[in-house]
């Protein structure tokens, strides 16, 4: 079974940086999306950012431009570098894959997909 290993996140003033991690363990597959939500308390889970084994990539218009999302294929690792954070921003990520033994990923690779493999969670605090 893949494992999804976060880490990464912490608190972080207005306007700051931070960069999020995520490694799939024991990855078989040859086809993955590969993706990031978040949750703030009280509200509904949201998609941010997407990305196939092919690099395609989709984000939310809420981070458009001030996020970006990257994969490293040897390491079976996705990246959310994360700019000019705001408060808003404040909740916790989650790291979420989905893998298929195609030799090319046979969905669309965003927030509607039905991830199999989810990580732990990792919180970031965007506060003065």
């Amino acid at each position: 079974q893949v494992r999804l290993l976060e880490s990464g996140g912490g608190s972080v003033q207005p306007g700051g940086s931070a960069r999020l991690s995520c490694k799939a363990s024991n990855n078989p597959y040859q086809s993955y999306c590969m993706g990031w939500f978040r949750q703030a308390p009280g509200k509904e889970r949201e998609a941010v950012a997407f990305i196939d084994f092919e690099y395609r990539k989709k984000y939310a218009n809420s981070v458009k431009g001030r996020f970006t999302v990257s994969l490293d294929t040897d390491q079976n690792t996705v990246y959310l570098q994360m700019e000019s954070l705001k408060p808003e921003d404040t909740a916790t990520y989650y790291c979420a894959a989905d893998f298929s033994t195609a030799t090319f990923y046979p969905y669309p690779c965003t927030g509607a997909l039905r991830f199999g493999s989810w990580g732990q969670g990792t919180q970031v605090t965007v506060s003065s």
